[in-house]
């Protein structure tokens, strides 16, 4: 067991569920910000209010003691007016009146005036020791933001001067508290709304993303399905491909390519054994009826035939179980070139020299003006070359010729024989394995119709290609393989 799947338990298996809950996460993150953002601009806002209305009372309260007036109690906002020299309060109100400032001011008398002068400053309101009752904005022992005015007696006329309780060099200043209660209280019923909004939100985003998946991943549950149905022997299912045009008909369509090529693949299989098997029975029969005839008559038989004709079809037999073997080699290996460096002019002109031309007359030569040097295995490129001059040498006519030349980046050997040629049609279908034209289906003398097959393949394995160029007169075969570099001399 994965030492990470324990841990992993909590999560999810479904992907609705998952697409659920990561769309809950993130509108939570988002809603969350967006509240933080509500709650700091509301609370700013309140507060704002409150410090308009604080000013507008301020100034309301300085009109009065300018026309000698003292403010009555009854206030929105509490304030305190006081003056130097005097021990109790010239005025209060607004929940001031809890601490008694008629017998001692709260706030702290002004030691100069700045008269006309708006000033805001956080103040602590102090606790008292006589005070019996909590006053009703508990405001003993918290800081606010207090706003003051001044004004100075010697501006009053003494009348008011007199009206007012001071004397006449006193200097007054008046303070108003700016309140964050009711900025509080408004940004409190705010978070509690956008706290229920949130949930309800998260809960109706969860499930719209859950069903939305969910509804999404239909045409999938109805893919899985039907893929389900298909075996390795009968490929032929195909999917329902959506006509909406996302990613899903991309799905879709990807699965049905790769079934048809799994059902190319198990048709090509079915025929390389059908024409295997027929490949195999054709000298098997040959064989068994050449030596029942002779075990039947064998008075009458001519051994030495008879073992000639048995020793070729069991060397059709040899040839054939070599090249089924190498082409499975084939099939099962990754394309890649050798590390070893070969000199396809050196070894085109070693098989020129060797190659056996006793059945026909015909006339083998290289031409070739440098060296050419290409990364691969020295008995692959051997294998390749041979099953090109084989190919060559079964429909030629009189000559075979050979070319190597030194392209850009690439090695360009051809073979090219004044046989009748390839149809163009069948410039690709020679390739395939088993697969001889009309006028080279003799079983003696046409092959086994696998080297053209695994030449193509040995000339993909080192990366290079093998191709059919068009000729007037003959076949000619193109190889070209990436060029390597010249082994330094030692």
């Amino acid at each position: 067991m994965n030492a990470a799947e324990p841990r992993r338990r909590w999560w999810p298996r479904s992907v609705r569920a998952r697409a659920a809950l990561a769309a809950a996460s993130a509108a939570a993150v988002i809603l969350v910000g967006i509240g933080w953002w509500v709650h700091r601009d509301v609370y700013g806002e309140g507060t704002r209010i409150a410090e308009e209305q604080a000013q507008e009372q301020l100034w309301a309260l300085v009109d009065q003691l300018n026309q000698g007036v003292v403010p009555v109690r009854r206030n929105a906002v509490p304030y305190e007016v006081v003056a130097s020299g005097r021990r109790s309060a010239v005025a209060y109100g607004g929940g001031m009146d809890d601490f008694d400032p008629g017998t001692r001011h709260v706030l702290p008398a002004p030691s100069e005036a700045w008269p006309g002068l708006l000033t805001i400053r956080p103040i602590r309101i102090p606790v008292r020791r006589d005070d019996n009752a909590r006053d009703r904005f508990d405001m003993a022992g918290r800081t606010y933001m207090v706003m003051s005015a001044d004004i100075s007696a010697e501006e009053l006329s003494s009348d008011k001067v007199a009206a007012l309780g001071v004397a006449a060099e006193a200097k007054l200043r008046v303070y108003v508290v700016v309140l964050p209660h009711t900025a509080e209280a408004v940004t409190k019923t705010t978070d509690r709304l956008l706290l229920r909004a949130g949930l309800v939100s998260l809960v109706l985003i969860a499930a719209v993303a859950y069903f939305a998946v969910r509804r999404a991943l239909r045409p999938v549950e109805a893919i899985r399905v039907l893929t389900a149905s298909v075996t390795a022997s009968d490929p032929r299912e195909r999917v329902t491909v959506p006509a909406t045009g996302h990613e899903i008909t991309a799905l879709a369509t990807t699965i049905n390519t790769t079934l048809q090529r799994l059902d190319n693949a198990a048709a090509q299989q079915r025929r390389f054994v059908a024409d295997a098997a027929h490949e195999l029975r054709s000298p098997l029969t040959t064989l068994l009826a050449s030596l029942e005839v002779a075990l039947a008559y064998p008075e009458r038989t001519d051994w030495p035939a008879a073992a000639t004709t048995a020793a070729r079809q069991t060397r059709r037999l040899q040839a054939l179980a070599e090249d089924l073997l190498l082409l499975a080699r084939l099939d099962t290996r990754t394309p890649s070139a050798g590390p070893e460096t070969v000199d396809l002019t050196a070894l085109a002109s070693r098989l020129t020299e060797q190659y056996p031309l006793n059945e026909r007359p015909l006339t083998l030569t290289c031409d070739s003006t440098a060296p050419a040097h290409a990364h691969g295995n020295p008995d692959e490129y051997e294998r390749l070359l041979r099953n090109l001059i084989d190919n060559a040498a079964r429909h030629a006519a009189h000559r075979i010729q050979i070319t190597i030349r030194n392209q850009d980046a690439w090695v360009v050997l051809t073979v090219h024989d004044d046989g009748p040629g390839v149809p163009t049609e069948d410039a690709e279908r020679i390739f395939e394995r088993f697969v001889r034209l009309d006028d080279a289906r003799s079983r003696d003398h046409g092959g086994t119709g696998l080297g053209l097959a695994i030449a193509r393949d040995l000339a993909h394995r080192h990366r290079g290609t093998l191709i059919l160029t068009p000729r007037t007169l003959g076949a000619c075969f193109q190889l070209r393989l990436p060029q390597a570099p010249t082994p330094a001399e030692k």
